[in-house]
């Protein structure tokens, strides 16, 4: 009991000095876009994710110190968010929707194949570390669902074979076009994209609005004409 105890006391360590250091100026610019600097905590958590793949106790700390916060009050956000992972994470987040339409148009499908095939479960990665799998309740882009996002860049209008032929190329480090959008970065480097610092990716500001999203819109104006 006493052994259980104290490691529950335990404070997390803290990051190196170096990064601390690399960390602090980047969170310093963070919060300077915020009149009150807890209002920072999404994008500093987005910060220590970038840092780590994942939201560990030493992130938690480092934000709250940066914040002037409780750990329990980072925590608290930290566990409330599902983009926010406690546990470390693939090269390649992996979210297959399973929300309604997504489901019926063979979501559960695409799923259950991909844990089958991964030898993983929803929130499990690879042994190799390549890919984090998830069920995710929508990508908001039901007009080509079934929807798959890879580290939130999408994947339209797939089925179980492109899945697996999707993750088959990841985790052989083959080249990788998602549907529309920018090009494909790590799990890490998403995050500190999310974090609020410049995405210079070739094709980040492409993507116009695909054909099945444009039939609805024109049958809209249609029927109001």
């Amino acid at each position: 009991m006493t052994e259980i105890l104290l490691k529950l006391s335990t404070r997390p360590e803290p990051f190196p000095l170096f990064v601390r250091e690399r960390l602090e100026v980047d969170a310093k610019a963070i919060i300077a876009r915020y009149p009150v600097a807890r209002s920072a905590l999404l994008p500093m958590l987005h910060l220590v994710q970038a840092e780590e793949g994942f939201v560990s106790g030493t992130g938690i700390e480092f934000c709250a110190d940066m914040l002037g916060l409780t750990g329990a009050e980072v925590t608290a956000v930290a566990t409330f968010y599902s983009m926010f992972r406690r546990t470390p994470t693939g090269t390649y987040h992996v979210g297959v929707c399973t929300n309604t339409l997504c489901a019926v148009m063979g979501g559960d499908a695409i799923l259950a194949l991909l844990e089958k095939h991964l030898g993983i479960e929803h929130g499990d990665t690879t042994a190799d570390g390549a890919i984090t799998l998830e069920h995710i309740e929508c990508n908001a882009a039901c007009d080509f669902a079934p929807v798959v996002m890879v580290n939130w860049e999408f994947f339209d209008n797939q089925t179980p074979e492109s899945a697996q032929a999707l993750v088959d190329a990841l985790r052989a480090g083959q080249p990788v076009t998602p549907t529309r959008g920018a090009t494909l970065c790590t799990f890490q480097q998403t995050a500190r994209i999310l974090a609020g610092f410049p995405d210079e990716r070739p094709g980040v500001l492409d993507g116009p609005a695909g054909e099945a999203t444009l039939a609805g819109l024109r049958s809209a104006r249609e029927e109001n004409a």
